[in-house]
């Protein structure tokens, strides 16, 4: 059997519901997903040879499809070129969140996971200056509002890959609407029909620190990125209920 290399891809978002997404299409009878949920061969690991790669779905059957969910593919810059030149025909899924709440939650997970030594305000008003060092670190780490910036990073993307080729959801639905987003996945995959778990698993959830942030910041952030919730509901068809400016 020749070596496997994926058949899909999750891009993303971080903080979007890419763990849950793991977690239910690996419960799939014909999807195989990697032991790790990040395998970062197109980002971190861009060095690594296929057959690298290729080790990672070394178990898969002949009829399962090989998935790689790994949020940082959405946002890294390289990513769109690297997926084309070897996996052209790949289909990929994204979940947008609503953009502050993600930059938000970036924020808290980085402290959580001791990335982030400032506070809130000052992680964000930093962001700017770490990214324009070009510091690998930063652009993984501290990339909070930037990564919000989705139309950016879909554009990279829409450009190499036919739309046929990319499924765009709104990660809230995913929580709201589980039965309706699952019928797309299963659609969109190619895959049989299959029941979704009893209670659908909300992976890697914050502590809710979100709910004691100040509303100003809340209010300057969309500020901020009101030009992507506005090309998001003008592109994709839907939102987060907060207006443009």
């Amino acid at each position: 059997m020749p070596a496997r290399l994926p058949d899909f891809l999750g891009l993303g978002t971080q903080k979007g519901g890419t763990t849950t997404l793991h977690t239910l299409l690996a419960a799939h009878p014909q999807v195989f997903l990697p032991a790790c949920k990040e395998v970062h061969y197109f980002d971190l690991n861009a060095d690594q040879q296929p057959l690298w790669y290729a080790a990672h779905f070394a178990a898969a059957t002949e009829t399962q499809r090989c998935g790689d969910i790994t949020p940082f593919y959405l946002f890294h810059p390289e990513v769109p070129e690297r997926v084309r030149a070897l996996l052209p025909t790949a289909r990929m899924i994204v979940l947008l969140r609503d953009p502050v709440e993600r930059a938000l939650s970036q924020v808290f997970h980085a402290q959580r996971k001791g990335f982030e030594p400032l506070g809130l305000e000052q992680a964000l008003a930093a962001e700017p200056e770490r990214l324009a060092s070009g510091n690998p670190y930063s652009l993984q780490k501290h990339s909070y509002v930037a990564r919000s910036r989705y139309l950016e990073q879909l554009q990279r993307y829409e450009a190499l890959f036919g739309p046929d080729q990319l499924l765009v959801l709104r990660s809230e639905d995913l929580f709201q609407q589980p039965e309706q987003v699952w019928k797309q996945l299963l659609a969109f995959l190619e895959l049989d029909a299959h029941p979704l778990p009893m209670t659908l698993p909300r992976a890697n959830a914050g502590s809710g620190e979100a709910a004691a942030v100040d509303p100003a910041i809340r209010e300057q952030l969309r500020c901020q990125l009101a030009a992507t919730a506005a090309g998001v509901q003008e592109r994709y068809g839907f939102g987060w209920g907060w207006p443009s400016r």
